[in-house]
């Protein structure tokens, strides 16, 4: 007997880190360009800042996207927000600054742009950046329609998300080969979607997430053969970095 899947209420092709590859990532420029592309959905990393500040950043360090130094635990905002996020990418964007949630939210929102929330803590800082991302989010989104999706490869992180803010949907992201105990894990967590590394898909994973009532998205696909291919297969979602190419009408 197939289970009742859960609903979904997002777009089938979603924007990776604000805007793909066309623009600085995690940025509201990054966002901004998703928007100019048509995408419904966008997807972006947060952590803490060393003062408690929900930041874009997906490296544990500032180095690779901006002109500062050090891991972003240990800087406090007002330290952050000096950085250049924008002038790496190229000149164009020179000055971006680093985005908030509280940005990102006020921009998907008023642009009716659904969010997928990563979660993604620094090294030992795991279920305080849970419950603290799970509880901005449940205060800075309050369309209960449109809620956004929280997901992280730290089961931890979305334990403690979960305890939080129990109504919010969530994802389990796996890294790499799926586990036998994908299921039980995704239980744990009373998670909605499994959020998986596209080259790991098959049709009959997607036909047994289907059947036990989950939901499976993508990522992340660059390759319009393979979006088609994973689409075909009944994949619910894909993450894009090619935003000219995966469009959302793919």
């Amino acid at each position: 007997m197939t289970a009742m899947q859960h609903p979904w209420p997002y777009p089938r092709i979603i924007a990776h880190r604000g805007g793909g590859a066309a623009a600085p990532e995690n940025t509201l420029a990054a966002m901004r360009t998703g928007a100019r592309h048509g995408f419904g959905m966008v997807e972006f990393d947060v952590k803490l800042s060393h003062d408690g500040v929900p930041i874009l950043l997906h490296d544990d360090t500032v180095e690779r996207t901006s002109n500062g130094h050090g891991k972003a635990c240990e800087l406090a905002w007002h330290e952050l927000a000096r950085l250049d996020f924008g002038r790496w990418y190229s000149p164009d964007y020179a000055g971006e600054p680093m985005a908030t949630l509280y940005s990102v939210a006020a921009f998907t929102q008023a642009n009716r742009i659904f969010s997928n929330i990563e979660i993604k803590p620094s090294p030992g800082a795991e279920s305080q950046t849970g419950m603290q991302i799970a509880l901005f989010a449940a205060q800075l989104w309050g369309n209960p329609a449109a809620p956004p999706l929280l997901s992280s490869f730290s089961e931890t992180a979305l334990q403690a998300a979960m305890q939080a803010a129990p109504y919010l949907p969530r994802a389990l992201l796996l890294d790499g080969r799926i586990p036998q105990d994908w299921e039980a894990r995704m239980q744990r967590h009373q998670c909605i979607a499994l959020n998986i590394d596209h080259a790991y898909a098959t049709p009959g994973l997607i036909r047994e997430a289907h059947a036990k009532g989950y939901r499976i998205a993508a990522w992340t696909v660059n390759e319009p053969v393979r979006a088609r291919e994973l689409l075909d297969w009944g994949c619910d979602a894909i993450f894009t970095d090619a935003i000219t190419l995966i469009t959302p009408d793919f």
